[in-house]
């Protein structure tokens, strides 16, 4: 998976929280060869590159990867001048996480938040939820779901999939709005009779779907009213057809091959209604 933010560097972050280079940690802070001394300053040279880079929200994941495992390597380290450079060290890092996370969540609650995924071809590891698990929580209530294509018969189950994990994550949906197109062929009494068998579970689980069609919709989104705001470019439907119903990704969509596909991610104070 690789990520991008199409952001220069924020001006609180050019004054108040300036960004600057750490020098190199195996040089300066004695750290050994070992696998766990190796793996951290691999890990932390990468938050400092996507640091320079102003690509936060990747460099924030790296830095604090970094630093739990700069603590492993102090444990183990006996030598007291190189603790206490280490100690230094794991400081600087720490007071730099800090500073990005603070600058971060001030992006959300601004409605200026954005991040992009982009799902290479062929790719796993992109169920609903590792993609989603991040932006749920108790505080969702209620989803919006703009996609027109939940039509076919393996659309159908893909937003099946998707309703499934808003009922076992820990947010509390009582309300799921999906808004697509009319399949104006063959299925769509399949269409049709699909919707409302997803409609009549979910009123069981104490969940409401309201369907609406349009006939002009394009674009795709999901909203949770939480302030998130995902757009996938080729909605739901990003999975390729397994190889046969007795190949791995079958069931498990985190081992299931993607289309290409590119997922930006918005935050902001307050949903509208479709």
């Amino acid at each position: 998976m690789t990520t991008s933010r199409k952001r220069g560097r924020p001006a609180s972050l050019q004054s108040g929280l300036r960004w600057r280079r750490i020098p190199g940690i195996m040089a300066k802070s004695g750290l050994g060869q070992d696998p766990q001394s190796t793996a951290a300053a691999t890990v932390l040279k990468r938050a400092v590159e996507l640091d320079s880079e102003s690509r936060y929200p990747q460099a924030l994941v790296c830095y604090q990867e970094g630093i739990d495992l700069l603590l492993q390597v102090l444990k183990g380290t006996k030598d007291n001048t190189k603790r206490c450079n280490l100690r230094e060290k794991i400081s600087n890092y720490m007071d730099r996480a800090e500073n990005i996370k603070k600058y971060l969540e001030q992006e959300k609650e601004d409605g200026k938040y954005h991040k992009q995924i982009k799902i290479e071809e062929n790719a796993t590891g992109f169920s609903y939820e590792s993609l989603f698990r991040e932006y749920l929580n108790e505080t969702v209530t209620e989803v919006w779901i703009e996609d027109p294509y939940i039509r076919h018969t393996h659309q159908l189950y893909n937003f099946l999939r998707f309703c499934e994990m808003l009922i076992k994550r820990p947010c509390k949906v009582k309300t799921i709005h999906l808004l697509t197109s009319l399949d104006e062929g063959t299925e769509q009494v399949q269409q049709s009779r699909g919707l409302q068998e997803i409609e009549e579970s979910l009123r069981s689980h104490g969940v409401l779907l309201e369907v609406q069609y349009s006939s002009s919709i394009h674009d795709r989104e999901i909203r949770f009213n939480n302030g998130w705001m995902i757009k996938i470019g080729r909605g739901l439907d990003y999975f390729k057809k397994p190889q046969s119903r007795f190949s791995l990704g079958y069931c498990d969509f985190d081992l299931r091959p993607c289309h290409e596909t590119t997922v930006d991610i918005f935050h902001k104070k307050h949903t509208k209604n479709i």
